[in-house]
């Protein structure tokens, strides 16, 4: 069977339409379509089905899958191999992992990972939302809540601590309890595109309060902080790696939650991969007191 229609097969399986497929491998849709309809006319059953939302795997469509996914691990078990024995690890590392700890935590210092294995490239993938490591759309994934289920390999990366800040004696004077943060500007996450319910974090802290300055970006929330527009909760690996910010209400106002590492199972062995996870861990550990933060007091 022909790899290449079963990568152009397994493109659409993971992203559910032949456009984004396309998008994905550099081809155009109607190149996309083409080849599936080949495919299908070798196996000679229908491996997908049309549906409003997109293309979605009939049952001989799920069988596929699994023989593709099995191919496709052995390929990559096959340059892993090949790569150890040379000595010199390589390949593409994906990270998916949200906008605020993939800018101020793992950006900020991937420069070290770069300079011990040069021939590993890291796509990382710092954004609103999160890839999916079952559908293969991400190598390695740091997500708020642990999956409930796939073929995933989890583990709780670290705990992290968020607190409210303000632009460093603006708001000191005039928010001395909780009561007053109703009267006085907000920042915060636009409440309909909030994308985990990890991040609704206004509700831990009292009923009825609402951003009135709302962004999608944590990084966006962060300069309206420190620009004097209002106050708002950021993690403390933000608001205290900021000088222009500081925390107020540390003891009323102490909300924790935590990161979770997650690794399609037919790629825990690689080593990439591997190399890339224990990198983190070791970063982690030594950034750990900015990552967890100041206990309240």
């Amino acid at each position: 069977m022909n790899w290449d229609d079963l990568r152009i097969f397994l493109a659409v399986a993971r992203t559910g339409t032949l456009s984004a497929a396309g998008q994905r491998l550099g081809v155009d849709p109607t190149t996309v379509a083409r080849r599936i309809a080949r495919l299908e006319g070798r196996v000679q059953q229908t491996l997908f089905e049309l549906t409003p939302t997109g293309h979605v795997l009939t049952a001989r469509g799920v069988e596929m899958l699994h023989h593709a996914q099995a191919m496709e691990s052995a390929a990559i078990a096959s340059v892993e191999r090949s790569a150890d024995n040379d000595g010199f690890p390589g390949g593409t590392v994906r990270v998916s992992v949200s906008e605020g700890f993939g800018t101020w935590i793992i950006a900020r210092h991937l420069h070290e990972f770069t300079g011990l294995y040069p021939g590993i490239a890291i796509e990382l993938v710092a954004s609103t939302g999160f890839l999916n490591p079952s559908r293969r759309e991400a190598d390695i994934a740091i997500m708020l809540a642990r999956p409930k289920s796939g073929p995933l390999v989890v583990r709780k990366l670290t705990d992290y601590r968020l607190g409210l800040y303000a632009a460093r004696g603006e708001a000191r004077k005039a928010i001395q309890g909780l009561a007053d943060l109703k009267r006085h500007p907000l920042v915060g996450y636009v409440p309909d595109l909030i994308y985990a319910p990890e991040l609704r974090y206004l509700d831990d802290i009292s009923d009825g309060l609402t951003a009135s300055l709302a962004s999608t970006s944590v990084n966006a929330q962060a300069a309206l902080v420190r620009s004097g527009a209002g106050v708002g909760i950021l993690p403390c690996f933000i608001g205290d790696a900021d000088a222009a910010v500081e925390r107020l209400l540390p003891g009323d106002i102490d909300i924790r939650r935590a990161f979770w590492l997650v690794v399609h199972r037919d790629l825990r062995g690689i080593a990439r991969v591997k190399m890339f996870i224990d990198w983190l861990d070791g970063l982690i550990a030594r950034l750990a007191p900015l990552i967890q933060g100041r206990p309240a007091r």
